[in-house]
């Protein structure tokens, strides 16, 4: 199974992400930013494996710059306390 396709886990994937990006002095405009481009990429490559990501990619399809910049920075604090290395 891969990691998208459970809504944990990929939770999960994204908050160790975050935590490293932290540990290494990320400031939080950038982790932002990357959060965008990974939901563009996401968004223009990926295929959504389940209903949440199929509703996340169904707003980033609707959404203006703004809004989509807005949605990712929604998404870093949806996982700030997820991860395994907590």
């Amino acid at each position: 199974m891969s990691i998208l396709e459970n809504w944990d886990q990929w939770k999960n994937f994204l908050g160790d992400r975050l935590n490293q990006g932290e540990s290494q002095g990320m400031d939080e405009g950038t982790i932002n930013s990357l959060a965008f481009e990974i939901g563009d990429y996401l968004a223009q490559s990926v295929d959504p494996k389940n209903e949440q990501q199929r509703v996340l990619s169904d707003l980033w399809s609707v959404a203006s710059e703004q809004e989509k910049h807005a949605i990712a920075s929604v998404m870093v604090k949806l996982v700030e306390n997820n991860g395994t290395s907590q």
